[in-house]
């Protein structure tokens, strides 16, 4: 894709995201992806020699190989938001074998989804294209629906048919947030042990965080301390939303609540209200870049899918960040337009043009 293509597509957005430089957190503070980030971040760690393998496969693959930046498929939705819902709008993705052959197709650098798909899918694909195994979910089936993560396999399951990776969710935030956090760490901590790498979708989730007309589940300050938690209990990626607000700390601290901690420098010295340096605080957040953050690439809104989808790579890419993962925007579409989309995402990474604000 073009210069004057991704301009075109972020229309009058194009000046601001393009050029904005950021001057609260200069890039010369983070830690870059790049062609040797095992190298120079992961050598000499406590990773094992098996660990640095599975994420050089991953950071190796597809078309962003070689990069330091990746772009992978998610399709967890079958579960997450109930098969029908995911899947009427392109039944294909009902058969497992579509969702592989989608990441392939579209030059992704692996494929997370759940332990009976990629199970299914084990001796034909597993040395094809890196297998990404999400190991917990949120069922969605309970009556009232609630809100856990819960374990659907073992690690060692995800071993087994070939995976590179486990990916995992919490729901930080929640009442039931201190057993997901435990219950992750342990998994990740045996993923390690067996060679895996890991990956963590860091998200919040309490309906008290959306007060006074805002919806603080996307703040930079509490998804920042989620990514913080995220990495603390040894997450290789970190995923989250994109930031589209700020201070919601401020927000749940007033009247006569007390929550959380905060100190006002990190809103008037490290961020702006850019979405450039609010995505930024989150990449702060990750070990100032030691462990790469991609972000999510949101639900499928249709014609402005596109726009989207460029805009928060742009973003993503600029603020320090390692990639997107993003899956209904490609699979709730016809499969070619779903592969052309993808390939649009991993072009804003290989162009030379867009570098980091």
């Amino acid at each position: 894709m073009t210069p004057e293509k991704i301009n075109s597509i972020l229309g009058d957005e194009a000046q601001d995201l393009l050029t904005y430089k950021c001057t609260k957190v200069p890039k010369e503070r983070l830690h870059l992806p790049s062609a040797d980030f095992l190298d120079q971040h992961f050598v000499f760690s406590n990773r094992t020699p098996q660990t640095l393998r599975s994420l050089a496969q991953l950071y190796g693959a597809g078309r962003l190989g070689g990069t330091g930046y990746v772009s992978i498929l998610p399709i967890d939705q079958g579960i997450e938001h109930s098969g029908g819902a995911s899947f009427a709008a392109n039944p294909m993705y009902f058969d497992p074998e579509n969702i592989v052959k989608l990441a392939i197709e579209g030059g992704c650098n692996g494929v997370a989804t759940t332990y009976g798909g990629l199970a299914l899918m084990s001796r034909k694909y597993a040395h094809k294209i890196p297998f990404i195994v999400k190991i917990n979910h949120n069922e969605l089936l309970t009556y009232p629906n609630s809100f856990e993560q819960i374990m659907f396999g073992t690690v060692r399951d995800a071993w087994n048919l070939g995976a590179v990776a486990v990916g995992a969710t919490i729901y930080f935030g929640s009442a039931d947030a201190r057993r997901q956090i435990t219950e992750v760490a342990a998994a990740f901590e045996e993923a390690h042990s067996l060679g895996m790498a890991t990956i963590l979708w860091c998200y919040l989730r309490n309906d008290a965080f959306k007060t006074g007309g805002k919806d603080y589940h996307v703040a930079a300050d509490l998804t920042g301390q989620a990514n913080h938690l995220g990495v603390t209990i040894q997450a290789d990626i970190i995923k989250q939303k994109l930031p589209e607000n700020n201070g919601g700390y401020k927000a749940l601290n007033m009247g006569s609540s007390s929550y959380g901690k905060l100190d006002e420098r990190m809103y008037t010295d490290l961020a702006t209200d850019h979405p450039i340096d609010l995505c930024r605080y989150q990449v702060l957040n990750c070990y100032s870049g030691r462990i790469g953050l991609i972000n999510s690439g949101g639900a499928s809104s249709g014609a402005s899918d596109l726009k989207e989808a460029v805009k928060t790579a742009v973003i993503n890419k600029r603020a320090g960040g390692m990639g997107l993962i993003s899956g209904r925007k490609a699979f709730q579409r016809p499969f070619e337009e779903g592969v052309s989309l993808l390939h649009s995402i991993q072009d804003i990474y290989l162009s030379k043009e867009i570098d980091v604000a």
